[in-house]
């Protein structure tokens, strides 16, 4: 109305007080919530600034190990966060059934059998709504199972709550301190009158207890299964010196693991961590992903996607050749660490980013790890009297030198993706089930079948978890015909590739 040349009406002039007036509500409301939201959060640093995530700050700060819980049905053998969160927990277990139809297939097959009737199945792994699923597919197959988790920030309360309430004796929380992780693993190992007989590990944490707490455990341990990098290189070296007393299954490196989690997993869930933690935008920014194996493969193609510039280091010529015929530039750390924006690790290594490479990074650079351990990034030599800690959000740390300079670190150093955000469920349903068959496969295998060493799941089995998979997409793979069965030289029902054969 003010650039009318004419006089305003009575009419026109109450709509113009009206609308100024809902503006001004608006704006009242708007600034009210992004004020109580702010307030909020610097309560919650005041409260517990090294809290494990902002959902956590209405809790009391007493340590579970402090408190006496039981479920409804008066059962108290667990430690988690809090046993109210048992619905909320139950629901999000809901929704991961939905994306995990394999699973789901095994727990109908398994009506009529139970291939794991017997076995007492002792478990490390991340408790997540996924891992949920495994455990309750493995108790509808007959397994009895005791849990805790491999990473002190990767459980999610509630889903530990839904466990313990659904009987399951499960040990963990988000947060947990080292002597809480190691005290989670011996509560799950070491009860009177109950002895394992199968290990699903992630990491080899547990496996690696056992031999030190408990040696003579393994006299009726029938298998070891392990899913990750860290743990299967653990077996080998057990195995190489003559060490591993049982049989293991090499999980990770099964086809189904290797091209499904590893590659497709990482590829989505280290956008989503870095978002939620840091909100980047990844157009333009320099990033060095350190190692390009299926993980770091992932890594790379995400970031080049969103227009990131990616360099890429390696220690295997072959991985360094795959890296520049996929467009990256192939680099030694030290020629990029100043100018970089984010640095990632994904190795399996250690001292992979140490103290000098930290002192000449760029101010504002965001440090974070896609490995499985913590031992990539060396967190330890950042905690020094001359460096200032601060935390700015769950799981996010500023890192301060004297000059102002400051780095942005992730989840101190751990697994990024299941620390800092999620990971799909779809791929972690091929892995979960992978997971189940090679349990089935160690537990029911006759004497002698498998020897005191570390073995791959048969390819055969391998291709019965991808089967699983297809009706989701609602594909339907071709059949061979009898005659080009034998031109082949396969049977028709599989294996259809041989054991060298690469999924590249």
């Amino acid at each position: 109305y003010a650039n009318k040349t004419t006089p305003a009406s009575n009419e026109e002039l109450k709509r113009a007080n009206a609308i100024r007036n809902s503006v001004s509500l608006f704006r009242i409301k708007y600034l009210s919530n992004i004020v109580s939201e702010w307030i909020g959060r610097r309560l919650c640093c005041v409260v517990s600034p090294w809290s494990a995530s902002y959902t956590d700050s209405s809790d009391d700060e007493t340590s579970p190990r402090d408190k006496q819980q039981k479920n409804s049905k008066g059962n108290g053998d667990f430690c988690i966060k809090n046993i109210k969160q048992a619905d909320f927990g139950r629901r999000e277990i809901e929704i991961a059934e939905q994306e995990m139809p394999a699973l789901m297939a095994l727990r109908k097959r398994a009506q009529g059998e139970k291939p794991l009737a017997g076995a007492k199945v002792v478990g490390c792994t991340h408790i997540t709504a996924q891992t949920a699923v495994l455990m309750e597919t493995l108790s509808a197959l007959g397994a009895q199972c005791r849990w805790a988790a491999c990473n002190i920030y990767s459980t999610q309360n509630e889903v530990a709550a839904a466990l313990a309430e659904g009987g399951f004796s499960v040990f963990a929380w988000k947060g947990e301190s080292e002597d809480d992780f190691w005290w989670c693993i011996d509560r799950c190992v070491n009860l009177e009158g109950w002895q394992p007989n199968m290990i699903l590990d992630d990491g080899g944490d547990l496996t690696h207890w056992i031999y030190k707490k408990y040696p003579n455990m393994f006299k009726k341990i029938k298998g070891i299964v392990e899913e990750s990098v860290t743990g299967v290189h653990r077996l080998y070296q057990l195995s190489k010196a003559g060490k591993l007393c049982v049989p293991a299954m090499n999980v990770n490196d099964s086809v189904t693991k290797q091209k499904f989690d590893n590659l497709y997993c990482c590829r989505e869930s280290i956008l989503d961590g870095l978002k939620r933690t840091t909100d980047v935008m990844f157009g333009g920014k320099q990033v060095v992903v350190c190692g390009y194996g299926e993980v770091g493969k992932g890594c790379c193609a995400a970031l080049k996607a969103m227009g990131s510039i990616v360099y890429v280091t390696e220690i295997d010529p072959i991985c360094a050749l795959q890296a520049c015929m996929d467009g990256f530039r192939l680099v030694k750390l030290n020629e990029v660490i100043r100018q970089v924006d984010i640095v990632i690790t994904c190795t399996g290594n250690k001292n992979v980013v140490v103290r000098e490479y930290l002192d000449r990074m760029k101010n504002g650079c965001i440090v974070c790890n896609m490995g499985h351990s913590n031992t990539e990034i060396d967190v330890a030599s950042l905690r020094t009297p001359e460096l200032t800690w601060e935390r700015v959000r769950s799981q996010v740390d500023h890192v301060i030198w004297p000059d102002g300079k400051r780095i942005v670190l992730l989840a101190e150093g751990r697994l990024l993706n299941l620390s800092c955000s999620t990971v799909p469920t779809f791929v972690l349903s091929i892995t979960a089930t992978t997971q189940a068959l090679a349990l089935i496969e160690l537990y029911n295998a006759p004497e002698g079948r498998y020897k005191q060493d570390v073995y791959l799941l048969p390819k055969k089995m391998d291709e019965y978890v991808a089967s699983l998979h297809l009706p989701t997409f609602d594909a339907h793979l071709t059949e061979l015909t009898d005659e080009q069965a034998k031109y082949l030289g396969l049977n028709k029902n599989g294996p259809f590739k041989p054991n060298y054969y690469r999924y590249y």
